[in-house]
Order: structure tokens, then sequence, then C-alpha cells
């Protein structure tokens, strides 16, 4: 049995009934109870959500007074996690992304209502209006009112300039400010702008100037080094009835202001020092207090109609529990708790979801971070530990959300039924497979290939491959070869001539078909 002293920025386990050095034991508090009766629910909670490894970290007071791994870093396996397990942090990456700006309108390098044309004069959104108007806060608040077009990024291998250059053909989804949409490829404009100003990568500039000073020497902005480092957790997902399976990692190098960082738990509580000691990290500033305030303040409002009940029951929960409202800052969510301002941002890829809350007041941070998509495990473990800290009544929050979670799966299964029940049996596709095949593309999205294998239909767009099922009349449903993504269709519309003429599927608009020649050379393949 392990128990420790808070001594500032570390955490010091001591062996019960071990001698310990007079000036240590001096520093040796006795057992908190709440952190043990947390570590009893952490196992619980990963327990109960089949989590193969989670790794937690509570900052409070500018003390690290808890880290611990719990688990194995793959499902079946006997390597222990621990509190240096390397996870990806997902879109809780978009705060050092607005750290890292905050940082340049400290040096007076810019200021965020400057118009972000001025920084990336090739940046076009679909209204010249809107490009003009258009601020470097605009892109880090979530309110361009653009469509998401995660396609762009997610199913393809196209660099960070090329998914900016695509802005431009996307459509909108919202007027101009007058409402929260989240969106990755406005983060990832933002994070050009730092090479745009320093001749320095977002990656080497949040590495020298963020990362390097907070010790977080583990810490990556890329998957690419993680196959040559030790103790990292494997992804895992959740397919069929809840069978939970080990995933490839996903590099999302082309979006990486909005969501690459991999990182621990015990170098996740440095990164909330700094944030809950106003900027300063170890004696030293690293961003201004003002400019760190400035993160943490409202700057788009998250109405409960229509976004947040769009959200499915589990990420609903996840947005506001116990809350009376819900906000945006400038890389973080911001919300009420037990009459507290939390400012708390999750994330999550491919096999990984992850946690980071804050309670400024109380100088109080928790870090989750676990291998398992869809899970809601981390964000349990953050209220819980809420709870702990503020005293009074707890709430079970993982059997809560789990019961949510379980009715959606069911809620899916009927869903499906109903799909099942719809499909016309007995009918064909209207013209042989090989009519089929060919490119369809949009200037947006770029191309898809539809081509024959064997005796069934492949379609392939940017990084992503799936087989084409015949469901009924000319719609196929696509088995994706990533087990990440989920099953969806694809329906072929007939033109006059007597051939497929475009083609519709799940998260893509219609994409038109073209002769090859007509493929541009920036379409993914």
């Amino acid at each position: 049995m392990l128990t420790h002293a808070r001594i500032p920025g570390r955490v010091v386990p001591f062996a019960l009934g071990v001698c310990i050095a007079p000036a240590l034991a001096a520093q040796k508090a006795r057992p908190d109870p709440r952190l043990a009766a947390l570590d009893t629910y952490i196992e619980k909670t990963r327990v109960e959500w089949k989590v193969p490894a989670i790794a937690v970290a509570i900052v409070k007071d500018d003390s690290v007074v808890f880290a611990k791994g719990y688990g194995t870093l793959e499902i079946g396996g006997s390597r222990k996690t621990d509190e240096n397990t390397l996870f990806a942090i997902g879109s809780a990456s978009k705060a050092f992304t607005t750290a890292a700006l905050g940082m340049l309108v400290d040096e007076g390098k810019l200021r965020w209502n400057d118009p972000a044309m001025k920084y990336l004069p090739s940046l076009q959104l679909p209204d010249p209006w809107v490009t003009r108007e258009l601020t470097v806060r605009d892109l880090v608040t979530h309110r361009v009112g653009l469509d998401r077009g995660d396609a762009l990024w997610e199913l393809t291998d196209l660099s960070r300039d090329e998914v900016l250059r695509r802005q431009r053909f996307l459509g909108r989804v919202a007027s101009f400010r007058a409402a929260f949409g989240y969106n990755n490829n406005m983060f990832l404009a933002a994070g050009q702008i730092i090479p745009a100003v320093t001749d320095t990568s977002w990656d080497d500039f949040v590495r020298t100037r963020i990362l390097e000073p907070l010790g977080m020497r583990r810490t990556r902005t890329s998957t690419k080094p993680l196959a040559s480092m030790d103790n990292v957790a494997t992804p895992h997902a959740i397919v069929d009835d809840y069978q939970v399976i080990p995933v490839p990692w996903h590099n999302i190098d082309n979006i990486a202001p909005a969501g690459s960082i991999n990182s621990s738990a015990i170098e996740m509580a440095q990164w909330m020092r700094l944030q809950l000691a106003g900027g300063t990290y170890g004696g030293k500033r690293l961003i201004a207090s003002k400019t760190l305030t400035e993160l943490h303040e409202p700057q788009t409002v998250i109405p409960r109609e229509p976004w947040l009940s769009t959200l499915s029951p589990v990420n609903h929960q996840l947005m506001i529990p116990g809350s009376h409202f819900s906000l945006y800052g400038m890389g973080w969510f911001l919300q009420d708790y037990r009459g507290r301002k939390v400012v708390i941002h999750g994330g999550a890829i491919d096999g990984m979801r992850a946690m980071v809350g804050m309670v400024p007041e109380e100088r109080l941070g928790v870090v989750a971070l676990t291998n398992l998509n869809p899970t809601s495990a981390d964000i349990a473990i953050v209220f819980r530990a809420f709870d702990e800290y503020f005293g009074g009544a707890t709430r079970d929050w993982s059997h809560e959300i789990l019961q949510s979670f379980k009715a959606q799966i069911t809620r899916a299964v009927v869903v499906r039924a109903k799909a099942e029940a719809q499909r016309v049996a007995g009918t064909s596709p209207s013209l042989p497979l090989e009519k089929y095949v060919g490119s369809y593309a949009d200037s947006a999205y770029g191309a898809a290939d539809v081509k024959e294998e064997g005796h069934h239909l492949v379609m392939r767009y940017g990084t992503a491959t799936g087989d084409l099922v015949h469901w009924h009349y000319d719609t196929f449903q696509v088995q994706w070869r990533r087990p990440t993504r989920d099953r969806s269709f694809v329906t072929f519309t007939i033109g006059a001539d007597g051939n497929p003429a475009s083609l519709r599927t799940t998260g893509i608009p219609e994409l038109q078909r073209v002769k090859p020649a007509e493929r541009t050379p920036s379409a993914p393949r």
C-alpha cells in the first residue's frame, strides 16, 4: 500500500512501515480519505466501462497530490499502466494552441481581434465578407458557421495547407458569429498562424515554449515517435455487443493544432499547474496572467437548444452534469458546477478519450486519460473528484452515465432493426457492378474511387477503404476496413443516360461522377 506526501510539482510515494528520513517524514501527511475513496472509485469505473487502461492525476494548490495508473496497456496484456503512460489527449490539445497564441499576444506579435487574413492571406471561406471579417479570436471560439468538414483531415492524408485551402468550398451551417459550431479546421488555421508569425512550426513552438519549460519530456505532438517509445497505451474501440478490441493508432498530424498531442497523467498535471497558477510554473512566468484569464473567459454561448439537445444522452450529460449553462472560451469549455466555475475540455480520437477539468477558485485540477473510445469513464472520474473535494453528497457518475450509455446502445439496436425492416428484399442494382466503377468528386472533399474487386464493389476515399455490400436498389452498405468507423451507406443516383451520375454517403456531400481526365491533382487518393 502506498500513500503520498504532497510536494509542489510531484508525487512522492512512501511505502508504509519503511523508515523515512526526518526531513521527508516531517512533510508526510496523514493519508487523505478523499483520495483513498477516489482510488477505489477509479478502479470501479474502469471495470464498469471495460477500459483497459486509465491514468489519473490531481493538482491541488500547485501540488500534484495524486497520480496513478490502472489496468494494462492492452486488453489481456500484462504491462501495467502508471502515471507516465502515454495516451492521446485529442481535442484537449486545443488549449495548447490558444496558450501558444497567447504567448505571441504577450509579445505584441499579434492581437486576438486582428484579421486572420493578416497572417493567413491564402485562407478563404465561401463568403468573401466572412473571409475579410474573420479574426484570430473567431478561429478559436467555434462561431464561424462553416460546415465542420472533418472528413477532409480524418479520412485523408492531405497536408495542413491543403486542408485549409479547401475551406473555401465547404458549405455554411449558420450565420457568422450567430451560433456555436464546433470546428477543428478553424483551430488548424489558428495553429498555422504560428509559423506565419515566427517561422517555427506549431509542433516546435509548442515543444520549446510549453512542453520543455513544464518538464513534459515524454509528451509528443504526433503519433509518429510513439512506435519507438516505451509505456504507451494501445488504443481500443467497442464493436458489436460491447466487445473491446485493440485498434491501430490514427495519425492526425494534418489537424495537429486541434488534437494531436499525446501525453501522460503526470505531465498533464504540470500543464494544469501552469493554468491554475495564472501562467507561472516553478517561479517562472510563461504566459501573462491577463492573457490566461482571457482564455478562460466566455466567448461563445452554447445553447441547450439546438446544440446540446442534438448530442447523445451520454455526451449531453458530459457537457452539463448539474450545470445551468455552458459556454466556450478559447480552447476551453466553461460551465458552472455546484456554485463553482469549471474550465474543462475533453478529447477523443480513434481508441482514446481524455478529460481535463479545473476549478480555478479551488486551485483544483483533474486529468483522466483512457485508451477506449467510446467511453465516459473519464468524465465520471473528473466530476467524482470534484465532488470529493467540494464535500457533501457524492454522485456515482459512472453508474448514472453508464445507464444512459447502455440505453443509447439499445436505441442504436432499434435503429438498425428499423433500417433492416425498411430494407426491400429481392431487389438488385439497376446496373451491372462494373457500371458503378469510377471516380466521384467534389471540390472540397476530392474524389472517392469505386472499383470492382472479385464479385463486389470497393470504395476508397483518402485513407479509408470500405467494401460495398448490396442493400437494396442502388444503395450499398459500406463495411469499412478501419474498425473504428461505423458502417454507413452509399447510394448511387442514375442519370438520364442510364449511368451512375453521383453518390451520397455519410459525412460527405454528394459526389459527382467524373471522367479520369477531370480529376484534380490535389484530389485525395
